[in-house]
């Protein structure tokens, strides 16, 4: 039986709005990674919904396929200034992306990583290649789905306090206003990498340890009456502040932090750069990420968060903080402990260590929700399952082994498995427009049985 035709006409969001989840940068400059399949594995069962990787890796992107997980893939610095052409940007879309979707669900290309503050650069390439490229796939009906967009350095600033008065730096201006223009009239977001730990390490002696960790014990002032409790939101708002100097104030650019963390080990003498120093930095920003809040100047305006990073890169070149950003050591353990799980995901997760090497996929399949799936959505699918669906749904009633925990994510994911098995388990009826998610591991719970065929 096919969705009712509410739920086939509701409006397809952009990938970047109305998502509470957290993001995640993951780096591969490291010869003691676990493969990208047990990654994406990994990932599927904690509160991680996006991924962000630095170039097209086929392995990662076979990887995640079918996961849920949204990933942001890119073209290296190296290669920006080689997609000069629309058949150049064509190609490239042919043979990096094209192959792996929509089974892997590619939301964005990021173009270069800091390309603008990187030597030796062609700043017209750069905007050249997000013009191509969102050609290409313009060409071919995806330019919805998927945005073309580059991360910046806070280096593209002349300053960045205070905030209100920020500005990009003159050199950069004009290259700024023409990819701010392509942002605002494709909708996708303007890209920071900020990291209060730079600025801190910079001026320990200025700036409060709390306030670039995000804590809420200093307030700072801005001038026009802006007050901030931590670092990054000022830091947010400083490029805000930059956008809107280049006459971009009417909101039609989002800003989305597409890198921030906190290192937990550093060159002698560092003492920012700990472990405790780093889970506390981290905790608060998976925090700030879910929470839906602004910043002071835009508080109704959330703001996606990309954390940095998934693993300590023990090929990454630079001091040692660059080796010791991730969360989890080459070997899959954690360097510090942060709470990734979330309720309801199938393995209920965030640690390697409790998967083998060699995971077996029996023939059982099952349909859950995805974590973050919106909730009015997820009602109309429970409504549907439970009524014209043919759903038999007595187990997740008051009486039944499945009615707790009483969650409308928990029992959306047990009708949507339910119809899942009793119409045939195709891939079109674990759908239900965008929210359901195919798993191969178990979500039964206690006395809570999930059926199979």
């Amino acid at each position: 039986m096919a969705l009712p035709l509410l739920l086939l006409l509701l409006p397809l969001l952009s990938p970047f709005q109305n998502v509470v989840g957290v993001g995640i940068n993951y780096g591969t400059l490291g010869n003691n990674l676990p493969s990208p399949k047990k990654v994406a594995q990994l990932l599927q069962s904690t509160l991680i919904n996006k991924v962000k990787i630095y170039d097209t890796n086929p392995e990662i992107l076979q990887a995640f396929a079918n996961t849920g997980i949204d990933l942001i893939v890119a073209v290296e610095n190296h290669h920006v200034s080689n997609i000069s052409s629309n058949s150049s940007a064509d190609e490239w879309l042919s043979t990096r992306v094209l192959p792996f979707i929509p089974a892997t669900s590619i939301v964005a290309i990021a173009v270069g990583n800091e390309y603008l503050t990187t030597d030796k650069v062609d700043p017209k390439a750069l905007v050249q290649a997000l013009q191509n490229l969102h050609a290409a796939l313009l060409k071919r009906g995806l330019e919805r789905k998927i945005k073309v967009t580059t991360p910046h350095s806070m280096a593209v600033l002349a300053a960045s306090f205070p905030p209100s008065a920020s500005t990009f730096a003159p050199e950069l201006a004009p290259t700024m206003g023409s990819i701010l223009g392509f942002l605002s009239d494709t909708g996708a977001p303007f890209m920071i990498n900020a990291y209060p730990y730079f600025a801190y390490r910079a001026n320990p002696s200025t700036v409060d340890m709390e306030y670039a960790l995000l804590g809420n014990a200093t307030r700072v002032n801005d001038p026009k009456g802006f007050v901030y409790t931590n670092m990054l939101d000022a830091q947010i708002d400083s490029v805000r502040s930059a956008i809107n100097a280049l006459g971009f104030s009417d909101g039609s650019v989002k800003i989305t932090v597409s890198e921030s963390g906190w290192p937990s080990k550093g060159e002698p003498g560092d003492m920012a750069a700990t472990p405790q120093n780093a889970k506390t930095y981290n905790t608060r920003l998976i925090e700030r990420a879910q929470s839906s809040k602004g910043t002071p100047m835009r508080p109704k305006e959330k703001i996606d968060i990309f954390v940095f990073a998934l693993f300590n890169e023990n090929k990454k070149e630079g001091d040692v903080t660059e080796r010791n950003f991730g969360i989890f050591n080459g070997d899959g353990s954690k360097v510090y402990e942060v709470d990734l799980s979330c309720q309801f995901c199938s393995n209920g997760g965030g640690s390697f260590e409790k998967m083998s090497s060699g995971v077996a996929r029996g023939p059982s399949v099952w349909c859950v929700a995805k974590p973050h799936a919106d909730e009015k959505v997820l009602q109309s699918v429970l409504d549907f399952c439970c009524g014209p669906g043919g759903v038999d749904c007595r187990e997740i009633y008051k009486t039944g082994d499945c009615f707790e925990p009483e969650k409308l994510h928990a029992h959306a994911s047990y009708a949507m498995n339910a119809y899942y098995q009793k119409h045939g388990r195709n891939y079109w009826n674990c759908d239900f427009k965008g929210t359901g998610l195919v798993t191969f591991s178990d979500p039964s719970y206690g006395t809570c049985l999930y059926p199979q065929q």
